[in-house]
């Protein structure tokens, strides 16, 4: 399935499917998830957002670091879970961090979304710490590209 930069017209979408794919953890962590209150207009408008699927199904937002590319978020949307868009958005990751010259990508996901961890870890990424930022308890990751 084929990957494309966001554009304006997306930010409806980007917001169902964000929405849609981090819903269900609100209870489980006691706070709204932190990518349901990103400014997805913004980070359309900065070209860190790439969906695919038509509708769009799949999102992932990704921050150039001077030494890394940061994966803010990713999202599919639950009628799409299982069909792959999650390997081929953290493909899309892998291939722009090339693309940009950096060496690595790293993440955090939430402490009690443990579905991402084993996500994260079976495309090869390692934990590098866990911590509190604010009311979320976040493990690190990173993946050195090869």
């Amino acid at each position: 399935m084929d990957t494309r930069p966001a554009v304006p017209a997306d930010v409806p979408l980007v917001k169902t499917v964000t929405d849609a794919a981090y819903h269900h953890y609100i209870e489980r962590i006691g706070v709204v998830p932190a990518p349901m209150k990103a400014d997805h207009a913004a980070d359309v408008a900065a070209g860190r957002v790439f969906v695919t699927g038509d509708p769009v199904r799949g999102v992932i937002v990704l921050v150039p670091r001077d030494d890394h590319l940061f994966l803010e978020s990713i999202a599919v949307h639950p009628e799409a879970k299982g069909t792959g868009l999650g390997r081929i958005l953290l493909e899309l990751a892998e291939s722009r961090a090339r693309d940009l010259g950096l060496k690595e990508i790293r993440l955090y996901t939430n402490a009690l979304m443990w579905e991402n961890q084993n996500l994260y870890a079976r495309h090869g990424y390692e934990m590098t710490e866990r911590r509190i930022d604010g009311p979320y308890d976040r493990i690190h990751y990173r993946k050195p590209l090869g």
